[in-house]
């Protein structure tokens, strides 16, 4: 099946009891046994329940994989990607990384003994000058939060499997989403996801998720699954599950919206730089043309006033509205270094104060054009 008919049915099929079109939300922690340690498929649903496991064999159906396992936040699926390891290990990450993966990184797993290391993994002689004979897990994110960077996810497997041991390879695929952009495809050990963003798409429900291949690798996800414990609830998993059915046509949508903003806003003078990976000012252009559909619905820009103007116009906006997170149906607007990249504040990777993100939504696009210009005019008259 083609990818808009998986999203509407990938691992879902009509009630076999009543009938009903939509899975069922399982709102239940326990099942009946038959006998001792004789169930039916689910014993506690820390360990599994039927609602995530349809969400589970859907999204690992589109992002071509064979096994999909789902949690209670993207950082709790990175979290567990990354207890993998043992002290001693080392990655090798982007430099540009979402704040929340920072702060984890560095505040949380580098006292256990973990070593981390920050390159532009756009430029593959930089990967693998940093590569060591520990290093086990290359991450990437591609494109980047908030830079939109990109990384050429077949080039760094390609350089991966010359090495032994190999590391692993992991996409977090947040911004492009399956449906523009197929890390397993072009050669990624592990993809990973924050739900609440695109796939659940409304700004309804917090979520995460991992998507492998390799059935030793899915065991050892699904016991730390388990074992820690960060797992969805039903109505969670329910609305991702409604999320998806309109994934495609909603991420066309963000993306032809984009677009049109990207344009004006490389045309404005209160804009120093664009970033969108389907735009002529992109540097990685043609890297964006061979590995995704389209340029997605993320900006970034810079203003030439800074962080004042930068305030300024995420303040000044109607439509878009002021808050952090991304991917709903409805357009956001923030302030990266002050807000969701405030964890790197003085480190490599700090955010400059002057850049602004937005989550174009799907709102009639001219009216996110005139809602952008005003915003603009008010910084330009600081």
């Amino acid at each position: 099946m083609r990818f808009e008919t998986l999203s509407i049915h990938a691992g879902q099929k009509p009630d076999p009891t009543t009938g009903a079109v939509m899975t069922p939300i399982y709102q239940t922690s326990t099942y009946v046994q038959d006998g001792v340690g004789k169930h039916r498929g689910y014993e506690y649903s820390r360990t599994g329940n039927p609602t995530r496991a349809a969400l589970e064999a859907c999204l690992a159906q589109l992002e071509a994989g064979e096994f999909g396992l789902a949690f209670s936040s993207g950082m709790a699926a990175t979290d567990t990607v990354l207890r993998l390891l043992r002290p001693g290990d080392h990655v090798l990450a982007g430099n540009d990384v979402y704040g929340g993966t920072f702060r984890l990184f560095e505040r949380v797993l580098r006292p256990y003994g973990l070593d981390f290391t920050y390159v532009d993994t756009g430029d593959l002689k930089q990967v693998e000058a940093a590569l060591r004979p520990e290093t086990c897990l290359v991450w990437l994110e591609t494109p980047t939060n908030p830079w939109l960077n990109l990384s050429d996810i077949a080039q760094i497997a390609s350089l991966l499997a010359s090495r032994s041991p190999r590391p692993w390879l992991a996409v977090d695929n947040t911004f492009a989403t399956p449906y523009l952009q197929r890390p397993l495809e072009l050669g990624a050990d592990i993809v990973v996801h924050s739900t609440t963003k695109y796939l659940g798409g409304h700004s309804d429900v917090v979520g995460g998720a991992v998507v492998v291949r390799d059935p030793e690798l899915h065991e050892r996800l699904a016991f730390l699954q388990n074992a820690v414990g960060a797992v969805p609830a039903p109505l969670d998993c329910f609305l991702v599950l409604r999320g998806i059915k309109t994934l495609p046509v909603r991420m066309d949508r963000h993306a032809a919206n984009a677009a049109l903003l990207a344009d004006f806003l490389a045309e404005h003078p209160a804009v120093a730089q664009v970033r969108y990976p389907f735009h002529p000012s992109h540097p990685q252009m043609d890297l964006a043309l061979r590995q995704m559909r389209s340029g997605g619905g993320m900006i970034s820009f810079v203003m030439k006033g800074g962080e004042a103007a930068a305030r300024c116009t995420a303040e000044a906006t109607k439509i878009f509205a002021l808050a952090e997170s991304l991917g709903g149906v409805e357009s956001l607007i923030e302030v990266p270094a002050a807000m969701t990249h405030a964890s790197t504040s003085g480190s490599q990777i700090a955010v400059p104060p002057g850049l602004v993100r937005l989550s174009v939504g799907l709102e009639n696009v001219d009216d996110l054009l005139e809602d952008l210009s005003q915003a603009l005019a008010a910084a330009e008259r600081l």
